[in-house]
């Protein structure tokens, strides 16, 4: 019986790992057997990620500080990943931040750091990757994570920086694919819509979104623990091998209405 989404002995890259969607997609990689290389910038929240993902799976785990905004640390993961593996054949940006506030008042600091982030972190991130792993191998699975705000506006949490560079992600991601297919990387968007994480739970209880939510999103509901999964297995798998170029909502179909 052949397994289409095994990823044993396959090395991927997850950044912003340090909690939230993050850790879930890096768990669901380890759960294929793919070795994980987790970034972020709190160290001790590395290493307590990198246990449960050796004890939990039984892969290899090596947890690496880095700011995506600066290029000299990206390259350094990407080089330490290299003498430690070899390969590099899955890259997760998910690391981000998002500003809210009116567009009024977003000062120019805030914009600026959602860019360099969001978007020039996430070029940033995939160009030392190609560049030293994946054109060399001629094969590679990058998945970008935007937002289903990179593909709409919305009238309940200001936050046009966000919106502008998730945007730029899905955007950015064609592009690459145009370039990057002819080596055998596809490059593809997950842009999820509203799911728990530590940096949305507070505004995700409060009654009146609740109930925005609830009206907002077809299914009613936001996004469970898990639900990114699947997604993000079918991406960095060799079975899609002729799917590059996509931006897929993980929304509950609050993108379709």
């Amino acid at each position: 019986m052949k397994n289409y989404f095994d990823l044993t002995g396959q090395v991927a890259i997850v950044t912003g790992c340090s909690g939230g969607l993050g850790v879930q997609m890096a768990r669901a990689l380890a759960n294929q057997g793919c070795n994980i290389v987790p970034i972020a910038r709190r160290m001790e929240k590395l290493e307590e990620v990198a246990a449960e993902l050796r004890k939990d799976f039984g892969v290899e785990v090596l947890p690496i500080r880095c700011d995506i905004t600066v290029t000299e640390q990206v390259e350094a993961v990407v080089k330490q990943t290299m003498e430690r593996f070899g390969r590099i054949d899955i890259l997760i940006n998910n690391a981000g931040t998002g500003a809210v506030a009116p567009a009024e008042d977003i000062t120019d600091e805030q914009f600026d750091n959602e860019m360099q982030i969001d978007l020039f972190g996430t070029f940033k991130m995939a160009r030392a990757v190609a560049k030293a792993a994946m054109i060399p191998a001629k094969y590679g699975r990058i998945i970008n994570i935007a937002s289903m705000y990179g593909l709409v506006g919305n009238k309940i949490a200001p936050c046009s920086p966000y919106h502008a560079a998730k945007g730029g992600v899905v955007n950015l991601s064609r592009g690459l694919a145009a370039e990057w297919g002819k080596h055998g990387i596809t490059v593809n968007t997950i842009c999820p819509g509203y799911f728990w994480t530590p940096l949305t739970q507070a505004t995700l209880e409060t009654d009146w979104f609740t109930e925005y939510a609830k009206n907002a999103i077809p299914q009613e509901r936001y996004g469970k623990e898990g639900e990114l999964d699947s997604a993000t297995i079918f991406l960095a798998s060799p079975a899609s091998s002729y799917v590059t170029g996509v931006a897929l909502p993980v929304d509950g179909g609050y993108t379709c209405v």
